[in-house]
């Protein structure tokens, strides 16, 4: 069995890591690489920087963020926001990310994952599902950060991705996103079941228990977290402890 990944996920505004509660009411929490460099002392697997920033000057910001995050920090980080053409991707690959991860664009033109995977592999294409459960049952995925349910439906969208070439999925509850309650577990168990590529679980970390219970009962691959990281709750090291004492295999 491949152990078990924590990833800290850190949101960048204009060069700075900024978190809130559904991508609203953002509070600064620190520059994006020196935050990046601790966490990879900190002994994170892996880091996840998503742009939100909203202007192309935002957007070159952020490129040459990712020039200095790669020269900065020793573990594989993936980048995502406002990535809508093959062009963007190779910008930020160029600039040295490791993967890049496309959600709206990739919903809006789905043969921009098969022209990525087809260009770098799939191992460098990570699809952002951000999905909300309606009032009817069904996951619906989301665009404009998570405010508007488009027609694809989580698990047939995910299975969609799988068969274009992506090499991950990174699903994100935005019903639980921010609010620390926990991840919906037995909708990643069904996700698991739907796909055979990695599932990277986002959206309700709160305690050490919520990221057990995603990772063994939610068979996620990994857990990516940002509020129990970024305001100290614990640390990467510590949480890491704690999943091995509950006999989950994590990445030393």
């Amino acid at each position: 069995m491949v152990a078990k990944r924590i990833i800290p996920c850190l949101d960048v505004k204009e060069g700075r890591t900024v978190k809130g509660v559904n991508f609203l009411d953002l509070r600064d929490v620190g520059d994006a690489v020196e935050l990046g460099q601790f966490y990879a002392r900190g002994g994170a697997d892996e880091l996840v920087y998503l742009d939100i920033s909203a202007t192309r000057e935002g957007r070159n910001t952020f490129t040459r963020l990712v020039e200095r995050i790669a020269d900065g920090i020793n573990i594989p980080f993936t980048v995502g926001g406002g990535i809508s053409s093959l062009e963007d991707a190779s910008r930020l690959l160029d600039a040295g990310a490791d993967k890049i991860s496309i959600n709206s664009a990739a919903i809006a033109n789905p043969s921009l994952i098969d022209a990525i995977a087809s260009r770098y592999g799939s191992q460098f294409v990570v699809v952002a599902i951000d999905a909300r459960q309606m009032e009817d049952g069904i996951w619906r995925a989301t665009t404009h950060g998570g405010s508007r349910p488009c027609d694809k439906e989580l698990f047939s969208w995910a299975r969609e991705a799988q068969e274009r070439g992506a090499g991950e999925i990174l699903f994100t509850s935005m019903n639980h996103d921010g609010t620390r309650s926990g991840y919906p577990c037995e909708t990643f168990a069904r996700l698991a079941e739907e796909i055979s590529i990695p599932i990277i679980a986002s959206g309700g970390a709160g305690s050490v228990q919520d990221i057990a219970d995603v990772l063994t009962k939610g068979r996620a691959d990994a857990a990516l977290a940002a509020s129990i990281f970024h305001f100290g709750e614990i640390t990467v090291a510590d949480l890491k402890q704690e999943l091995k004492r509950l006999n989950i295999d994590v990445r030393c």
